[in-house]
């Protein structure tokens, strides 16, 4: 039993909080009468309360994020109407901003604004002593990262052993781009270098090989990114995997003599490109050299082994199909290994929202807040780009298709790759579940029949890349003797094939 809980529903298992184990490593005196509790959105609001209300706390800390705000008000709801006097105390980004408009703050005693590692503390010690603040809303005052307790040994050999393991080196973000909560920030702000570095020390010698950076620019001090980097050139083993969130224009030579000599799968890059149109840049306040960008994208892809991962964002104000037609082809042309076509968000908080009005912002009221429509994209055309989006994943960013990508996309890589889109919602009227093999057959009958490309120039190409794939049954259009294939085959026949194999 413990008198104070923390938790949080992550979108997957394989997901930490590191926020929660920030919380539980800073509650000093109270640490032995707290606990963490961890579980996933896909689990039963009933089944989380259950577990959380028999540990017999007197207060909950929750948590709240754009992920899980949904199943969090479920959770919150039924923990209040099944134990009344158990304090639910809300944190994260959800609980820290526009908290009026907040459904789960009605289950809530308290809500705390901003990073809470001491607030939090401060308000347990009081309401474990008896004593109720008068204000459901406490805005925390970002501490002193020197004062900090690091929360990495709050990691269990569980997450050592399954789960990937999140860090940080700095906190905040000088930049300004309003579609992020970064935006906010006044700074970055560096952790004590020495003291991180053995942190990191003692979570490689316990076996973690899988770090990810949460910070917003790990590039942006050269001096402490080169540390970080040789500390891991000196640890390189096989298993090692590292994910480095990095702004585009700014590739220092010290950086790039130590980018250069880490080994193929070691190393993934987050390019946050976002937009290559310099009107839309300056309407959302976001600093970015397009040209310096396109050089370190080209640099990174020719004399690296990292996995590039590029961010592009559909629905900026002030951006219109056509530009961002000409910002995904430009992007596809530097060749990233991935291009996430991502969909604009109204994050809680966020200063994008002061364009609401002037380019008729629309964004769903429901969480993730995805735009639905601008003065520029109709909600039409938002929802084609949706689908863009998601079958890009599928295809373009997958792996799968390495060897037929390039002929599907040709010249015009946005326009063709959205005429597939469109078909391929029209005759599948799915954007999930797809079994593989069929994914497959959808791509081969979508150039041959869609994009008009010779069946004899799509069929050895994609028959290399479904060959790798590990499919063992033949599709017709990889047998010369057989029929083409038929997609309207049986409802039978494809519930079969989804049993074994579904995206």
């Amino acid at each position: 039993m413990s008198d104070i809980v923390l938790a949080t529903l992550n979108a997957r298992y394989i997901h930490a909080s590191l926020g929660l184990r920030y919380l539980l490593a800073n509650l000093g005196e109270l640490r032995p009468r707290a606990t963490l509790r961890e579980f996933t959105i896909n689990e039963h609001s009933a089944d989380i309360a259950e577990r959380l209300l028999a540990e017999q706390p007197r207060i909950i800390g929750l948590g709240l994020y754009i992920w899980n705000v949904v199943q969090t008000t479920e959770v919150a709801a039924l923990i209040k109407t099944a134990a009344p006097d158990t304090i639910i105390v809300l944190g994260g980004p959800e609980a820290s901003h526009e908290p009026e408009s907040l459904p789960t703050a009605q289950w809530a005693d308290y809500l705390i604004a901003g990073p809470g590692e001491h607030t939090f503390r401060e308000l347990c010690l009081q309401l474990l002593a008896g004593e109720r603040p008068d204000h459901k809303l406490i805005t925390a005052t970002a501490p002193e990262l020197a004062t900090l307790v690091l929360p990495y040994r709050e990691y269990s050999d569980e997450d050592v052993a399954h789960r990937i393991i999140y860090v940080e080196a700095s906190r905040g973000c000088p930049f300004r781009c309003e579609f992020c909560l970064s935006a906010l920030d006044k700074t970055a702000k560096p952790f004590p270098l020495d003291q991180f570095l053995e942190e990191l020390d003692l979570l490689y010698r316990r076996g973690v090989r899988h770090f990810k950076f949460v910070d917003r620019t790990f590039n942006l001090n050269a001096q402490v990114g080169t540390r970080i980097l040789d500390f891991f050139l000196a640890r390189l083993d096989e298993r090692l995997f590292l994910h480095f969130e990095v702004i585009p224009d700014h590739l220092p030579d010290p950086l790039k003599e130590r980018l250069a000599h880490f080994p193929a799968g070691t190393l993934q890059l987050e390019i946050g490109v976002q937009s290559f149109n310099t009107v839309v840049q300056q309407l959302i306040n976001r600093k970015q050299d397009n040209s310096r960008s396109e050089a370190n994208l080209r640099w990174l892809r020719q004399h690296t082994h990292a996995h590039l991962h590029a961010d592009l964002i559909a629905g900026l104000p002030g951006e219109d199909m056509a530009s961002f037609v000409a910002g995904f082809d430009r992007l596809v042309a530097l060749r990233p290994h991935e291009i996430q076509v991502g969909i604009l968000k109204r994050l809680r908080g966020a200063p994008i929202a002061r364009h609401t009005q002037s380019y008729q912002l629309r964004f769903s009221p429901y969480p993730p807040y995805e735009i639905l429509a601008t003065d520029r994209i109709t909600f039409a055309d938002m929802r084609r780009l949706v689908r863009f989006a998601r079958y890009w994943d599928l295809i373009g960013n997958s792996g799968r298709f390495t060897a037929t990508l390039p002929l599907l996309l040709g010249e015009h890589p946005f326009h063709r790759f959205m005429a597939f889109s469109d078909w391929l919602y029209a005759t599948a009227q799915q954007t999930h579940r797809f079994a593989l093999e069929r994914l497959y057959d959808f791509v081969q009958q979508g150039m041959v029949k869609v994009l008009a490309l010779p069946a004899e120039q799509v069929n050895p190409a994609l028959s290399s890349d479904y060959r790798r794939s590990g499919l063992k049954a033949l599709p017709p259009w990889l047998i010369p003797s057989q029929p083409a294939i038929r997609l309207e085959s049986s409802p039978a026949s494809h519930a079969q094939r989804q049993a074994r194999h579904h995206l």
